[in-house]
């Protein structure tokens, strides 16, 4: 296999060192930078997730084996908001400017979202004639109706959204999603490719069980019962219709059931607030770093994984670290795909989207019969290991990347 002397990667929303995360772009430039590829990884100056600009020093960018450029992109506050849409439109400028200073590369790896640097990115290989692979994130402006939904003016209101993405779509010469569904969208506007790769966010099992045994939790009390939840707190994640379950599940007199709540965003007061009126055993961690939201979701019980209806999202990054831990889910999402695999491997129950009763009975069933939760939870880890274990599932990526 030949090994491409010049691979720009090119990730609006990444990590980079210093900033704890599980990101698939910064993974695979580590990976290929150490099979004698030159890989440089272009990313923004501003983080999403901490809404600050980035500082990184020289001792840190010493320590990664790939070029790390960081473009200019002004601040935004919200999350959708017309402030965050003009900071995308900069940051495509910005990159713009970088592309055309820049010598040309042998191939060009994208994210997807945002659409402006995407469309950039998209546009460069198309004028350049370069090898042009995506890897769809998110699909927009699908994800933000759940927020900004406007029957009627929908459509006029996301359609410039929509010409970008679909622009995008057409001109990739590989298709990489992080589920079969975003392969699916993309592929109904590409005439290129005859099919694409579904590969799941997925996780670093060696990295998961180290980081997570080293930074294991030991204060968790043994009568207890712990039901977790990992992520962003914000409008796409139902956790309202699981604060009521739990208030269905202690007006019963189970009482020992603790909600751990380990992720920050807009809704976080909120969601506190009602845990609070509700009488919910609850603790809300605030942001973690990876290694210490793992040694605490291993001595979890079962998680939940509560989206709300209508969204976008696929097979997510939280229920790949739910599988690594090897616990039982609650699942609301909608998601055919992620259904199937809960199904499939037995490794959960899927509940009918905000119904709160549902939800209850489903941590009620799992709470009283120890067994069927132990087995849930192993076959839990069988599918990470068979379907979400990075180690093997990018190999298709890097494959990929040295052979188009």
């Amino acid at each position: 296999m030949s090994i491409l002397k010049d691979v720009l990667i090119i990730a609006h929303f990444t990590q980079v060192p210093g900033e704890t995360g599980n990101n698939r772009f910064r993974y695979i430039a580590e990976k290929i930078s150490k099979e004698n590829a030159n890989v440089e990884l272009v990313t923004t100056n501003f983080s999403h997730r901490t809404k600050k600009h980035r500082n990184i020093s020289d001792e840190q960018r010493k320590n990664i084996g790939y070029k790390l450029t960081m473009l200019y992109e002004p601040a935004y506050y919200k999350n959708v908001s017309i402030k965050r849409f003009y900071s995308h439109f900069i940051m495509g400028l910005s990159l713009k400017k970088y592309l055309e200073e820049r010598k040309k590369p042998d191939v060009i790896y994208c994210s997807i979202p945002s659409l402006d640097v995407a469309k950039v990115a998209a546009k460069y290989a198309k004028e350049n004639n370069i090898p042009f692979i995506i890897d769809i994130q998110d699909l927009w402006p699908e994800a933000f109706k759940m927020v900004f939904d406007i029957p009627l003016i929908n459509d006029v209101l996301y359609y410039p959204m929509k010409r970008k993405a679909d622009y995008v779509y057409e001109v990739a010469d590989e298709i990489i999603a992080v589920s079969k569904t975003y392969v699916d969208r993309a592929l109904k506007k590409n005439k290129k490719c005859k099919s694409g790769y579904s590969i799941y966010l997925g996780t670093d099992l060696n990295y998961f069980d180290n980081i997570a045994q080293h930074n294991k939790f030991l204060g968790k009390p043994e009568d207890e019962i712990w039901l977790a939840y990992i992520g962003t707190l914000g409008y796409s994640y139902d956790l309202i219709s699981v604060i009521d379950a739990l208030k269905i599940v202690r007006d019963k007199g189970i009482d020992n059931i603790k909600f751990i709540v380990m992720g920050d965003g807009p809704l976080k007061s909120k969601f506190e607030k009602y845990a609070r009126d509700k009488g919910i055993y609850a603790e809300f961690t605030g942001r973690l770093s990876y290694e210490k939201m793992a040694g605490i979701l291993i001595v979890c019980d079962i998680a939940v994984n509560p989206i709300r209806k209508g969204s976008a999202g696929s097979v997510i990054n939280k229920v790949g670290d739910y599988a690594a831990a090897g616990l039982p889910v609650i699942n609301t999402q909608e998601c055919a795909e992620y259904k199937e695999l809960l199904i499939e491997y037995n490794a959960g129950f899927n509940c009918k989207n905000g119904d709160a009763k549902d939800i209850s009975e489903k941590i009620i069933t799992l709470y009283f019969n120890n067994e069927l939760r132990r087995n849930m939870g192993n076959n839990s880890r069988i599918l990470a290991e068979e379907k979400i274990n990075r180690e093997n599932s990018y190999l298709k990526i890097i494959e990929l990347l040295n052979n188009i």
